[in-house]
Parts: C-alpha cells; structure tokens; sequence
C-alpha cells in the first residue's frame, strides 16, 4: 500500500484491530499513531536490533514483512519495541531539528565566503554567525567587486539569522511554558533553553524509566560490550537514540569542564577522569560527565527536586 492515509485507511478498513508490527524509520512516527488512533495495536521494531531481517541471505521486502510478522506472533519483545512521542511532541522536535540545520547551512555559507575571497586576496576574521554579514560589507566597503560577488550569499545568511533568532525566541518562549519542567533542568550550569527542552522532548515521559541510569543507555552515552568467558573488552559508547540530544550533552559537559565554570560534582567527576592525562583521558573525561549529566537531568524531573551543584561534597562534611 502506498505511504498515504487513503492507503491507510483501506488498511484499516480491511484488517479492524489489528496487530501491525513495522520498522522504524522515516515514515513510522506518524504512520504508527495514526494507526493507533484507528484503534490498532502498533509495535515499531528497532531495525538495529533485528538481525533475523537485515542478515538474511536472501532478504527481500516481502520476507522482511513475513520476518516482522513471525516475530510479533511468538513474542512482541524480541522486535525491541520503540515508542515515537506524541504529534504535539514530534512537531516541536522537528522544530529544533530545522533550527539545527539552519544554524548548520549558516555555517556552511559564511565559510563559502570566506573561502571565496580568501581565493581573491582578502581574508576576513571570524565575528559572531549572526553578526558575520554585516561585518563582511563592511570590510569589503573597499572592494566594492568583491563586494558584489558575495551580495547574494550574505542575503541569504541575514535571512537565515532572523530565522534562527525567530526559533530561539520560540525556543524560550513557548517552548518553555509548553514544558515547565525544562525550567527546572536550566538550573544546572551550562543547560541552556534549548538543551532543557531538548532533553524534556527526547525523553517524553520521566517515569518511563525505573533506574535514572538507564537514561545514559537510552541516549548512547554508555559503552558497548563484548563479553565471552574471560573476555571482556573495552568498547566505544553505543551511540544509540537521539543523535542531537547526545551531541547537546557533550556539548554541556564541554562548558562544565571549563577552568572558569563554577565548581560542582560533575566538574569534579570529569577532572578525575581527565587527571590521568593525554587526549584520550580529556575526550572520555567529557563523554563521563555528559552521561552523568543526563542522569542528574532525569533525577531532577523525576524527583522535582532543585539542583544541588555539591552534593557529594557536603555528604563528606555532614
């Protein structure tokens, strides 16, 4: 059937109540509530999880189907069910992803520029993004043929500027009374509006998890493993769940790892990872305190709790 709600609808119409087992993918979040909202029961397989599919030697969409349907008639927890947020929840997700690629296009465009007239003998310094187009005219007010030559280009980064400050302002704004509890999150040092949000959005719903560590795993801040008998080794973290959610934790740890942020259990607990010395020791000193931070993020919410930024510390000294 095509990907349409007319073909979901004859769907619906031909199989009443219905267990529909699917992949993940493009189209599953709003295909998987509309279906549920018809009254199905909807189970979105984790496609990283479904070896018996993706490692057949004779795979096909028609025995991928039969594959997903066998699954989800013997046991639905082997297909490692996935649970897309609601409409409301997807549509402000999207919005942050869009301002996300915007600010990423803005990039991509202010270094065109500067690459161009690098090329033509003018090289121009690296101002702030939002004020990069003002700065360029005015430092090419000599060259008015440069000047002309990048014109369009500047345009479009100016345009891009107001989008994205129009998004921030959203972001701060009606974001933040949609999802009061983000507020709370904000409270730690370097969480800014659009991490909280951000966090709140990915996790959707804070009692879903019944041990705070769990989270780590959810967001693909924790290491895999590979373990048989004596073996056990050292791996990279998972890198599984939300991308942008995990790049805006490290993010946060980046700025709490600062020699001029203010003193907290985090810092403390990245330092003494970052002590044993190198780039490696750094790098997985930064990963450490971004999967902590989730942790603490998720205790807060659950709890309703304020931020304690030394908690450790006053446990030694009570």
């Amino acid at each position: 059937i095509p990907n349409s709600y007319a073909g979901l609808d004859t769907l619906c119409t031909n199989y009443p109540n219905a267990l529909i087992a699917m992949e993940v993918g493009t189209h599953s979040p709003w295909i998987s509530n509309y279906l549920k909202d018809r009254g199905h029961r909807v189970i979105v397989a984790n496609a990283r999880k479904l070896r018996a599919i993706y490692c057949n030697e004779r795979k096909s969409d028609k025995r991928d189907a039969q594959m997903l349907a066998k699954i989800a008639r013997v046991d639905t927890s082997l297909l490692y069910p996935i649970e897309h947020g609601s409409v409301d929840n997807l549509e402000n997700r999207q919005r942050i992803a869009m301002r996300d690629t915007l600010v990423k296009r803005r990039v991509d465009l202010i270094n065109s520029v500067r690459f161009s007239l690098k090329s033509l003998g003018v090289r121009l310094m690296s101002p702030s993004s939002a004020s990069f187009a003002g700065y360029a005219r005015k430092a090419l007010a000599t060259y008015p043929t440069k000047l002309e030559l990048v014109e369009p280009l500047l345009v479009v980064i100016e345009t891009m500027t107001e989008q994205i400050k129009e998004s921030d302002r959203y972001l701060k704004e009606e974001m933040l009374e949609m999802h009061p509890e983000a507020k709370r999150l904000m409270q730690i040092p370097g969480v800014g509006a659009l991490s909280a949000v951000s966090f709140v959005l990915a996790i959707d719903d804070a009692s879903r998890f019944k041990n705070s560590r769990d989270v780590a795993a959810y967001l693909g801040l924790v290491p895999r493993r590979d373990q048989s008998g004596d073996v056990d080794k050292q791996l990279s973290i998972s890198k599984a769940g939300n991308r942008q959610m995990r790049t805006l934790l490290v993010q946060c740890a980046q700025y709490i790892m600062r020699k001029s942020s203010p003193d907290s259990d985090l810092k403390r607990h990245g330092m003494r990872i970052a002590e044993r010395g190198g780039r490696i020791a750094k790098r997985k000193a930064i990963v450490a305190v971004a999967r902590k931070l989730s942790v603490v993020m998720l205790t807060l919410w659950q709890k309703q709790i304020d931020y304690q930024p030394l908690v450790a510390l006053k446990a030694k000294t009570a």
